[in-house]
This record gives structure tokens, sequence and C-alpha cells, in this order.
């Protein structure tokens, strides 16, 4: 984790330099030779790669309700009342977000309007892998049922020794009774397609490995997707006073996730920034997901040094992290000065952690730099929009020729007509 002082422009650079390079460059081609499969032959190829990648032989990939119902009954009692706990959490928070559709009839004979609508049927994607990600259920599902979406369709890659209990019982408190244990792009594939065992789903949430965020890429259009969501990030903007002990191990919440996760800090302060590198490699040696988080520390975290808090704030504003914390005194005044950030943890004691399990605000959110024109998971990822217009001919009769004109403006006779037919003499009266 190297310590670098800079002006804007030159640590800009750098880090343009240090972009992430995947070490498998044909994965598109790769992943494009999944989805023909499957598109052509279904559960068949679904069968075969979730054995050749996952190791695991299925016949059946539905989850029944007596072994979902069993994995709850197993699960750890203390981490279903954690579930819960985060579950009420992540509900208050969400239904802030649900939307009402309008009405008006400013002009006599006018009424417009907008319906907000629920998706039909919706796929949520639980990571496997590394590690299992129960509160990836929660994040995914909830703002899904608070929109009204009636069917929610799961899908999380097999384990030899079946899927973890608290992945059944976030599923339990979710409401949601239709898993599947599928992973990977044959996965997503199988939700965008449909296949024989697994329903075809209107949208596809949640995040994945890069098979999966690149099936999700390639299959947008089919089907409708979430964003495109690479490696966890975490930019912390700190000052003199910040205490190292709580940047470094917020650093390393991060850097645990993914040999290819960035942990950046941003201080004013080199004091601060040499305190906090001994801290980082103090505290890898005694994490259990060391070897992990070790290759993300060497290879792709930094701290920065910079002059001032302008120039802490412009350089996160061009990285636009996933995860933004403000260890700086009086962290409240300075929210104002971010500009793309996916989610924003104020002061000491606002530890990324919370947002990743137990706030309320969501965890899914943009990754590598997409926050500059991405949002975080929420209920409207889970609704659609339909507008709805009436006129009475009176009120039609007023805008008809600007409508004609347009219409013959761009060269559209049909459309113009459309109007003019309706006011013609041999049109019988208003209807």
């Amino acid at each position: 984790m190297k310590i670098i002082s800079g002006e804007l422009n030159e640590l800009t650079r750098y880090l343009s330099e240090q972009t992430n390079q995947e070490a498998e460059e044909n994965v598109e081609e790769q992943v494009k030779i999944i989805l023909k499969a499957v598109k052509e032959t279904g559960d068949t190829a679904v069968i075969d790669y979730t054995e050749k990648f996952d190791g695991v032989t299925l016949s059946d990939f539905r989850l029944s309700k007596e072994q979902i119902q069993a994995g709850y009954k197993r699960t750890n009692p203390e981490v279903v009342t954690a579930l819960e706990a985060a579950k009420k959490n992540i509900v208050s928070f969400h239904q802030k977000q649900k939307q009402n559709g309008f009405i008006d009839a400013e002009k006599n004979g006018v009424i417009r309007g907008q319906l907000v609508l629920p998706l039909e049927t919706v796929g949520i994607y639980v990571p496997g892998g590394t590690a299992r990600y129960p509160s990836s259920v929660l994040m995914n599902a909830l703002p899904a049922k608070i929109a009204g979406v009636k069917r929610i369709v799961m899908i999380t890659p097999p384990d030899k020794a079946g899927l973890p209990d608290a992945i059944l019982a976030a599923a339990t408190i979710c409401g949601i009774e239709e898993i599947y244990q599928v992973g990977g792009a044959q996965g997503i594939a199988a939700l965008a397609y449909g296949t024989a065992s697994i329903p075809k789903v209107d949208k596809i949430v949640g995040p994945g490995n890069i098979y999966v965020a690149t099936a999700k890429k390639l299959l947008f259009g089919e089907v409708a997707i979430d964003m495109i969501a690479g490696p966890s990030e975490i930019v912390v903007l700190a000052d003199a006073q910040a205490n190292p002990k709580f940047i470094a191990a917020d650093l390393l919440s991060q850097a645990e996730h993914d040999t290819l996760a960035r942990a950046i800090l941003i201080t004013t302060s080199q004091a601060l920034a040499e305190r906090v590198e001994k801290e980082v490699w103090q505290q890898l040696k005694e994490l259990p997901r060391a070897e992990i988080a070790r290759k993300s520390i060497e290879n792709q975290s930094h701290i920065f040094v910079v002059k001032d808090i302008e120039t802490q704030f412009a350089l996160m504003n061009q990285i636009a992290p996933e995860h933004l914390e403000i260890q700086i005194e009086n962290p409240m005044a300075h929210l104002s000065r971010v500009k793309h950030a996916g989610s924003i943890f104020l002061g000491d004691y606002a530890s990324e952690p919370l947002g990743d399990y137990l706030a309320g605000p969501n965890h899914v959110l943009p990754t590598s730099g997409t926050a500059r024109f991405f949002s975080p998971l929420g209920v409207d990822d889970f609704i659609k929009k339909s507008a709805f217009i009436s006129y009475t001919k009176a009120a039609l009769g007023l805008e008809k020729d600007a409508v004609m004109t347009l219409a013959r403006e761009e060269g559209l006779e049909a459309h113009a007509r459309a109007i003019q037919v309706r006011f013609d003499e041999e049109i019988g009266g208003e209807k």
C-alpha cells in the first residue's frame, strides 16, 4: 500500500494507469458461448455448466419449501434476530422511496397522468464463491417487495454441502419461496431466456463476479438489469484528527471482499497517512481472510496525501467511489462537496459495514466510477411508469394546428392527417 503525494492532475493520471485489468481477457467470448448454449439447450446447458464450474450435479435446481424452511430452522437464532433487525431498517428506509402516480386536469377537456406499476417478475442474484451473503438477499428482495413485485425468483451458486442456512433464513424472512441452485453466467442466462425449469424474468438484479457482470451486460435488452457491478471499493477522506485504527479497519473491510477490491485513503496529513499504513499491516495479520485482503492492499489500494480539502474532494469525485467515508471534523458540513458516490458514511462512527448490513440504505451500489451515472439499488429499480392522456374534441381543437405543424415539419404527413381527420366535415360529431 503506497503513500503517494502530488497534485490533483498527477494523482488522477496515476489512478488512470492503475485501472484493474482482468486476468481473463477473453471473458466476454467465454460468456457468449455460455449464453448461446443456454439459449439453445436450456436446462441441459445449465446442468453441464453447473457441474463444470461448481462441481455439483443437480437434476432439480429448485429448492422445496421444506428445504428452505429446514435451513431457516437450523440457523443460529442470533443470526435470525440480526437479519430481522436489518430487515426492519431496510424496509423503513426504502418505504420512503415509494412513488405515487399522478393525474392533472389543468386545462378544460384535458386529462393527463402517470401510472406507477411494479414489475411482474424479478430475478435476484445472490453471490457465492469465497463468501456467502444473506445480507444481499435482504437488500435485493425487500425493495422489490415494497415496490409490489409479485414474483421474486432467487438464484445462487450451489454448494456440495447445500446452500448456507443463513441464505435460506434470509429468503424466508423476505418471503421468497422460489429459489434455484444456479450461479454464474449460466444462471443469468437461464433467468434472461427462461428454461423448462427456471422462469424468464423481466429484470435481473444483484452483484456477482466478472462472469455474472459480463452476462448481465451482454443480455441487457433481452432483460432489464440494475447495473454492471465490479469489485468492491472504498474511499476514506480524513484529516489529521481522524483515528488511524478506525480508518485501517474500514479499508480492510473492503479489501477482504476480493483480491481486486480497492481501498483508498485521501488525507491532508502525512503523519496520519503513515500511521494508517502501519495499522493496516498490523491489523491484516489477524484477519481470517488475510490472503485475499493482502493482495488487495498490495496491488489495488493506495494512500494519497494532498495539499487541501478541496483537492481531497476533487480527487474523490473523479474516482466516484462505491463507498465514501468522510472522517473529517464536522463531516455533515462537507456533504455538499460530494458529487459522485454510491453510499456516504459521515463521521468516525458511521463505519462502512453499517451500510453493508444494518443501517437501511441499500448495499447494492455502483462501482468502478459508475456512481457518476448509476444510483444504489432501490424501489425505483422495481417499477415502471406509463403515461396516459385524454382529450375532448374541443380541447384537441385548440391544439390541433400546432400538432399538425410539427408533424409536417418532420415530414410525417400521416401523423398530421390523424389529427386533421377528426375535424373533416364528413366526420361525425364529438364522441
